[in-house]
């Protein structure tokens, strides 16, 4: 198996949904976020406020680079890492691109207390997140190979569905 590269909104399951299909299916599961975190030394809020969006999304495709001679990994992408056309192309060139996708309301409720997510502090109203989501939905959509809704789902089941889709 190739890798698969989770995207999607912050909030939408990406990290959940790798860790069911890294125990249900036996893959390596990687974290983008916490390894961009663990080389920098600080939190993703930090790295954006001392050096701006742009040298993080640097960050997220070097990342990408050395990632793309490895497999049988799921790769729990950034929310914005899709929002880049090289990040798509180095994903695609080595995966399978899957987007997750929840409502509005969800991911206010799955991140009302997460303050690690600097593009979102000040803006946690369902009008808002919304807004922001709309902003990302085109590329989402022209990166994904497969679209999966997280609503209402255990991880389990959309694990499942995922492998289903990429047989």
């Amino acid at each position: 198996m190739n890798n698969l590269f989770l995207i999607g909104f912050m909030g939408c399951g990406k990290s959940t949904v790798a860790s069911a299909l890294c125990r249900r299916y036996h893959l390596k599961q990687f974290e983008m976020d916490s390894e961009i975190v663990r080389q920098a030394g600080m939190p993703i809020s930090q790295i954006f406020s001392r050096y701006g969006e742009e040298y993080f999304r640097t960050l997220e495709t070097d990342l990408l680079r050395r990632l793309s001679g490895t497999g049988d990994l799921v790769v729990s992408c950034g929310g914005g890492a899709a929002m880049k056309e090289e990040n798509v192309r180095l994903m695609r060139n080595s995966g399978r691109i899957i987007l997750l996708t929840a409502r509005p309301e969800t991911i206010l409720a799955r991140t009302a207390h997460d303050h690690n997510r600097p593009l979102l502090e000040g803006r946690r109203t369902v009008a808002d997140i919304t807004e922001l989501m709309e902003q990302r939905r085109p590329r989402y959509e022209a990166a994904a190979d497969i679209t999966v809704s997280t609503d209402g789902k255990r991880p389990d089941e959309i694990a499942d569905e995922i492998i289903a889709r990429c047989q």
